[in-house]
């Protein structure tokens, strides 16, 4: 790589906007509940979802709130902020005299290194990685669409939306039609069955050689066959050119229609399977409601992002200094590689078969505990780390193996404006 490429070094403090951070921070607590769900190995399954059978009305309370506001609705944030990064490095590295052509190279290492970490993290510990998802669709999109023009992407985020849209009305067709839902309940099953089958296995090499297995069918679906990662990383590639997220105040009526809308329809699209859940519907969603789930997802975060983004933009402008919890927040989301590998060191060998199996004496309430603490445990860290002003672990070997030089000590406020590779479903 040229030395032009690294010309321009991390974004500083002062040049950070509020809004991703924030979000990074306090959705990683989404991303937590989300996949702590797939850990209740020992639990029987309603066979709809990774969710198990309730046991009560506190296990199905939590799997109510888990399914209309968590499920499907984390991911899509993150991958709009990916996007939205990607951009954002580009720019500032060509501002500051880099080639293009440098820059391109630069941005295909990261996505490739990506991938590496995601297969990594697949390998010693969890099946659901996102990070090779998001690996996988930086390197075609940025391939694709990366310096074409706003209309472009416009149009084929349209496009995408509205192939999302049409199978979702396809399977609403379907459930109004289906006499039973015990075919799709079972293709619901078998398919939990194959992509959690490694969590309860108690043999530390067969669950790894599970999760590898696993990982490619992840990231294909995830990254770009199931459409909603490639429709928001346009999206967030747009956003960052008009600078949606640095100057909030120029966009707030895109920003309040985008949150005010956005967020009570992903709820909306997420009751249907959840009430079958938890036993409330008697005819099983099964497969018909598949997009519908993931269209209203997709929706809802972006939802999540106008509206944390109008909370930063109202916290900005009364001028105060930060206090404990939002440096907090923040520094969770400057960390937010770090904090998100780091749940999974958390969860995946306390509560594994083959680590301590202690998922064995959890349902669905108390999981939603296990997962509050784990993200808390983040929080404190990435405050602590932030206060000694060093950067996460993560996010420095990313830069690292990406710009190819050796770093010096980066102060807490320092990082890419690409930091945005989190994470899961």
């Amino acid at each position: 790589m040229s030395a032009r490429t690294a010309s321009r070094g991390p974004s500083g403090a002062g040049e950070r906007a509020l809004a991703p951070d924030l979000a990074r921070g306090s959705m990683l607590l989404f991303i937590a509940l989300a996949n702590t769900v797939w850990y209740l190995w020992a639990a029987p399954t309603g066979g709809l979802t990774a969710h198990p059978e309730p046991e009560g009305a506190p296990d199905a309370a939590a799997q109510f709130f888990t399914m209309v506001a968590v499920d499907s609705r984390s991911y899509p944030m993150f991958a709009f902020l990916f996007g939205y990064g990607i951009v954002r490095l580009a720019t500032r590295q060509e501002a500051a005299g880099a080639d293009p052509k440098d820059v391109s190279a630069l941005l295909r290492r990261r996505n490739l290194w990506l991938l590496g970490f995601g297969f990594v993290h697949a390998l010693l510990l969890w099946f659901g990685d996102v990070l090779g998802a998001y690996g996988l669709a930086g390197l075609v999109l940025c391939w694709l669409f990366l310096r074409r023009r706003d209309t472009t992407l416009l149009v084929w985020a349209g496009a995408l939306t509205g192939i999302m849209v049409l199978l979702s009305a396809v399977g609403l067709l379907g459930l109004v039609f289906q006499q039973t839902g015990t075919e799709a309940a079972t293709s619901v099953s078998d398919g939990v069955d194959m992509m959690a089958g490694n969590i309860e296995n108690p043999s530390v090499i067969g669950a790894a050689l599970g999760r590898i297995t696993v990982w490619p069918v992840v990231v294909l679906g995830q990254g770009l066959v199931g459409l909603v990662v490639p429709t928001v990383m346009l999206l967030g590639f747009w956003a960052a050119r008009h600078r949606i997220l640095e100057e909030p105040g120029r966009h707030l009526v895109l920003l309040r229609l985008v949150a005010f809308v956005g967020v009570p329809a992903g709820w909306l699209g997420g009751v249907p399977t959840a009430l079958a859940q938890i036993g409330v519907w008697d005819r099983s969603p099964g497969d018909a409601l598949a997009f519908l789930d993931l269209t209203a997802g997709m929706v809802g975060g972006l939802g999540y992002v106008a509206l944390i983004t109008l909370i930063a933009h109202r916290i900005q402008r009364r001028g105060r200094e930060p206090g404990v919890v939002l440096t907090a927040l923040t520094a969770t989301g400057k960390r937010s590689l770090s904090c998100y590998l780091g749940q999974s060191v958390l969860c995946a060998p306390l509560l594994s078969a083959w680590g301590l199996g202690l998922a064995v004496h959890l349902t669905s309430w108390s999981m939603v505990l296990f997962a509050v603490g784990v993200w808390l445990v983040t929080v404190v860290t990435a405050y602590v780390l932030e206060r000694a002003g060093r950067r996460g672990p993560a996010e420095v070997l990313l830069r690292r193996l990406s710009y190819r030089r050796p770093l010096g000590r980066q102060v807490a406020g320092s990082s890419d404006d690409t930091d945005q590779e989190r994470t899961t479903r």
